[in-house]
C-alpha cells in the first residue's frame, strides 16, 4: 500500500506542481500586479463586507488564479502579493497537498486578512508558514445581506476564498504553506 500511494503521489502530484510551478514560475512581478488587481475588484462585488474588512486589516495578502486539482489526491499552487496599507510588501506563493474524497479542478482567488500587527508580525518573520500549524486562518462565511458572521470577526487571521471557476468541495487554508518568493 505504500507504495502505491507512493506512485500516485509521483505520477499525479508531482506533474501537477511541476506544470503550475513552471507556468507560475514564469509569472512576471507586472503579471501577478495585474492579477492581484483584478482579484481585488472581484473581491469588492462579491464580498463588500471582506473588502470594506480589508481596509481594517494590518496586513492584505492576496493570491489570484490558486489552482487546485485532484482524483484523491489533490494539490494547488498560486502566487501573490502582501500588501500593507496598499502598498507591496512582497510576493508569496501558496501550495498544498491532500488525500482524501476530491475529484475536479478549479481556479480561485484567495485573500488572506491580518486583522492585527501580531498576526502579521509572526506571519512576516516565519519561513514558510503553515496554515492550521503556524496560526488558524477562519474561512468567513458570508450570512443574510452579505454580513460576516460575528465570531469570524474576532479572529486575528481571516480568510476569503471566490470566483471558482469550476466546482470542487473542501474549501479551506489548512495545511497550505505560504512562503515568501523573489520576483
Amino acid at each position: 500500500m505504500p507504495q502505491m500511494l507512493a506512485r500516485l503521489v509521483r505520477y499525479l502530484l508531482v506533474p501537477l506542481f511541476l506544470l503550475q510551478g513552471a507556468s507560475a514560475g514564469a509569472a512576471s512581478r507586472e503579471a501577478i500586479d495585474a492579477r492581484v488587481r483584478e482579484a481585488l475588484t472581484n473581491f469588492e462585488s462579491e464580498a463588500p463586507a471582506g473588502f470594506e474588512l480589508a481596509k481594517k486589516a494590518a496586513g492584505v495578502l492576496v493570491f489570484p488564479n490558486v489552482i487546485k486539482a485532484g482524483i484523491g489526491l489533490g494539490g494547488e499552487y498560486g502566487e501573490g502579493v502582501l500588501q500593507i496599507k496598499g502598498a507591496h510588501a512582497g510576493y508569496y506563493s501558496i501550495a498544498a497537498a491532500s488525500i482524501g474524497f476530491q475529484l475536479g479542478a478549479q481556479a480561485r482567488n484567495q485573500v488572506i486578512l491580518f486583522m492585527n500587527q501580531s498576526a502579521l508580525d509572526t506571519f512576516r518573520q516565519s519561513q514558510g508558514w503553515k496554515a492550521g500549524v503556524d496560526a488558524s486562518v477562519a474561512v468567513a462565511t458570508l450570512g443574510a445581506g452579505g454580513a460576516i458572521d460575528s465570531e469570524t470577526l474576532n479572529r486575528p487571521i481571516i480568510g476569503f476564498i471566490f470566483s471558482g471557476k469550476g466546482l470542487m468541495y473542501n474549501l479551506t487554508f489548512e495545511g497550505s504553506k505560504i512562503s515568501r518568493i523573489d520576483r
